[in-house]
């Protein structure tokens, strides 16, 4: 072996034993790194910053490391224009944010206002929409028809006590012989409000949910009920987070947070821990 070839081998050998120990100092890449919600879309619901203008509530998602939005009609009022929905698609894919969902919107027998709110989520390319259905045959009717033809989803949103979709039940009963695609946004603060376990829900409803709020609710020993920041109420989110990755959960997983509206986001910061802490041990 002539001398250039040996000092070649020794140089390449010693060269790999430093890039070796490099690797060993170097601290590892794990999965929370690549991505810290675990395959989740993880969103916000954007009335969690219903104080801001929907330019400054877009750099906010984008502070948070966020991606995806359920919009509410505040920030992104719905408008078939063609021009205008060119317009919020720009002002959206300029702040790298995904419109997922929308609302929350009503719906009756009126086919001509359903198909507006229809016509809106196709062209923005919305996956659900967020809604309060009137509780009768004709509404379901119509839905039936309509998720059927535009492919849209429709997450009937629990509201709480006294509202009509207070308890699980309630979803449950009007959605047994419907379409597929007609199913539930599981707000896991209000089903803690109709004392109703978040996880259970979204157990019971299974691939019909198209929607998630997170959201966290205290109950006191006087039972007083308390919206919390999330982490710090009742709330079981690795118990829900378990349930939507069997699910293999595909829509927007938002979080919702109603207090503090006009300075919410060091608040916004400790949820996402939270949820970040949770999905760390899935």
């Amino acid at each position: 072996m002539a001398r250039f070839d040996v000092l070649s081998r020794r140089q390449f050998l010693s060269s790999t034993a430093a890039l070796a120990g490099t690797a060993l100092l170097a601290p590892a890449v794990t999965a929370a790194d690549k991505d810290p919600y675990a395959g989740f879309k993880m969103g916000i619901q954007s009335y969690s910053l219903r104080h801001f203008k929907a330019a400054e509530a877009l750099t906010h998602t984008k502070t948070l490391g966020l991606k995806y939005w359920e919009a509410f009609p505040g920030h992104i009022p719905l408008n078939n224009v063609p021009k205008q929905i060119e317009e919020q698609k720009k002002m959206l894919a300029d702040a790298g944010v995904t419109l997922m969902a929308y609302g929350v919107v009503g719906f009756d027998e009126n086919e001509s206002k359903a198909r507006t709110f229809f016509d809106y989520a196709k062209a923005m390319g919305i996956k659900s929409l967020s809604a309060d259905p009137k509780k009768d045959k004709a509404t379901f009717d119509l839905l039936d028809k309509l998720v059927a033809e535009y492919d849209v989803a429709i997450a009937i949103h629990n509201h709480g006590p006294g509202h009509r979709y207070n308890k699980i039940s309630d979803v449950e009963e009007v959605v047994k012989d419907r379409h597929p695609k007609i199913g539930a946004c599981v707000d896991t603060g209000h089903y803690l409000r109709s004392d109703e376990k978040p996880h259970e829900a979204i157990e019971r409803l299974g691939k019909r949910v198209f929607g998630v709020h997170f959201k966290d609710v205290k109950t006191h020993p006087d039972g007083k009920k308390q919206f919390r920041i999330l982490g710090e109420g009742d709330l079981d989110i690795l118990a829900c987070m378990k349930i939507l990755k069997k699910l293999d959960y595909q829509y927007c997983l938002a979080l919702e947070y109603e207090e503090n509206p006009t300075n919410p986001l060091s608040d916004l910061e400790v949820c996402y821990k939270a949820v970040r802490d949770a999905a760390a041990k899935l």
